[in-house]
């Protein structure tokens, strides 16, 4: 539902005076605010799941981050409910990152967005350990026999 539309009521711009209409918010917009907010958590190591990692790698190394990469939302008139995919680093106690990403997407999506947050799921993917990758290497560069 990522191309989807949000249509917010019409009221009064703040220091417009009696100026209203309506405001369009894409569901694209949305999961970027979502994913900023979650990746500013202690605790995240990246969103999203294998693919959409390895995809955000790639479009990383061109200089086209995806913000909303990992979140999924969906948008209501005045209401909006958010499904969040992370990877925590290890030794997080992972209740303690999930319900940080809960609250710092929540806040966000009402300050940002302006609307009502009825839910955020998180779904913890998997766990990043410091220097896991580094051994990798160094397996390769150093021979176990002779």
């Amino acid at each position: 539902m990522a191309d989807t539309t949000n249509l917010t009521a019409a009221r009064p711009a703040a220091g417009t005076g009696n100026v209203s209409g309506k405001t369009h918010i894409e569901d694209t917009v949305v999961e970027k605010v979502a994913g900023i907010a979650a990746r500013e958590v202690n605790g995240v190591h990246s969103l999203g799941n294998g693919a959409a990692r390895a995809i955000g790698a790639i479009r990383d190394a061109i200089g086209q981050r995806d913000h909303g990469q990992g979140v999924k939302v969906e948008v209501g008139e005045k209401q909006v409910a958010a499904d969040v995919v992370i990877v925590a680093e290890y030794p997080v106690p992972l209740q303690q990152v999930a319900d940080g990403v809960r609250s710092s997407v929540s806040r966000a999506l009402t300050q940002i967005v302006g609307m009502d947050v009825v839910e955020v799921n998180v779904t913890v993917q998997d766990v990043f350990i410091p220097g896991d990758d580094d051994d990798k290497d160094e397996d390769k560069k150093e021979s176990r026999v002779e």
